[in-house]
């Protein structure tokens, strides 16, 4: 005779949840996501939020959930990519006592718990093929087994998943099952970045600030004078609204007086004093000539090529005054990129 799923009704394990917050903005991409948000919300169906970091993955899920019909059930969360593979699975489907080494007692999962609620994961790309496997059981039957055991476990449970990772070539790789994806993504939201949404800039920065300042017990909230909204504004924001956020809080902190003037963007010490501008001074930004193309010139083709990127990182190391994190950041390249190029070219970029 088959075994009859157990429905669970009730999880008493403490389990991580993510608090209702706040998301700000009055941009026509920001007000956009905000319908296409809100209207998948109503529909009871696996979602992805992608984005790059600092976007408010996060605060897009919450508001996700408490706008869908399952508001009043648990919002449950797991970053998956701060376990190691061995206890991602531990963690979402729980575990029997004895069921490995350390498995002293029987534990319950995040899908348990998160049941007749939505589950959060976050940074869904970290989650090993094995693991994906089960999950992708979850989703199509609503039933999953703990580690150690042959219950089947009966669950409703709706899926919302967040990365910054690009799932589609993870699975053209083989590094993504194919069929979760299918099947997670009935809708795909992504969050305009910061350099999407110049016109919130203002906006998060004084609501940023009023908060700091209270936290502080200031009596009054400074003001950012015209040259350092000038200098928020033109700023790239590689770490969106999060890394806004650390800017104007650390502004406000190391002010004393009525008026901040000057803005850190790069809170590390640096030999060449990277990172430290004045608000007036504008952020570090490509000259045109830099990006200019002779094609006149009588260079073969590779040897154009290769004064060309010359060019462009002389010109990028010069405009983030030597630091190259930030040049490569000016330039859209990962890190280990710029210093492949620099290691390929290496005395040429001082001439």
């Amino acid at each position: 005779m088959p075994t009859r799923p157990r429905t669970v009704h009730h999880i008493p394990a403490p389990v991580s949840h993510v608090g209702m917050g706040e998301a700000l903005g009055q941009s026509e991409a920001f007000l956009a996501f905000q319908e296409r948000l809100s209207r998948a919300a109503r529909v009871n169906r696996p979602v992805l939020c992608l984005g790059e970091r600092g976007t408010g993955k996060e605060l897009a899920v919450s508001k996700l959930h408490y706008l869908s019909p399952r508001w009043q059930g648990p919002l449950v969360a797991l970053n998956c990519a701060a376990l190691s593979p061995a206890l991602i699975e531990s963690e979402l489907f729980g575990h029997e006592e004895g069921a490995f080494t350390g498995a002293t007692r029987r534990r319950t999962g995040r899908f348990e718990a998160a049941h007749e609620g939505t589950l959060f994961l976050d940074e869904i790309a970290q989650i090993p093929l094995e693991v994906q496997e089960k999950i992708l059981r979850v989703v199509e039957y609503g039933m999953f087994e703990r580690v150690g055991s042959s219950q089947p476990i009966q669950v409703d449970v709706r899926i919302v998943g967040a990365t910054n990772a690009e799932l589609m070539a993870l699975a053209a790789a083989g590094r993504f099952k194919r069929d979760l994806l299918d099947r997670l993504s009935f809708d795909v939201l992504l969050l305009p970045p910061l350099r999407e949404r110049r016109e919130d800039i203002l906006l998060l920065a004084n609501h940023f600030a009023a908060r700091m300042a209270f936290e502080l017990g200031y009596a009054e909230v400074p003001r950012f004078s015209d040259a350092a909204l000038a200098a928020l504004e033109r700023y790239a924001w590689p770490g969106n609204v999060r890394e806004l956020k650390n800017v104007v809080e650390r502004a406000v902190y190391r002010t004393d007086a009525a008026l901040i003037t000057d803005i850190v963007f790069d809170p590390f010490p640096s030999s060449l004093g990277a990172g430290l501008m004045a608000a007036g001074e504008p952020p570090p930004a490509l000259e045109p000539e830099a990006a200019a193309v002779d094609a006149r010139s009588n260079q073969p083709f590779l040897a154009a090529v290769q004064a060309f990127e010359i060019r462009l990182l002389q010109q990028a190391l010069r405009d983030a005054r030597y630091h190259q994190k930030k040049a490569a950041q000016l330039l859209g390249l990962t890190y280990h990129q710029f210093r492949g190029l620099c290691r390929k070219y290496g005395d040429a970029l001082t001439h």
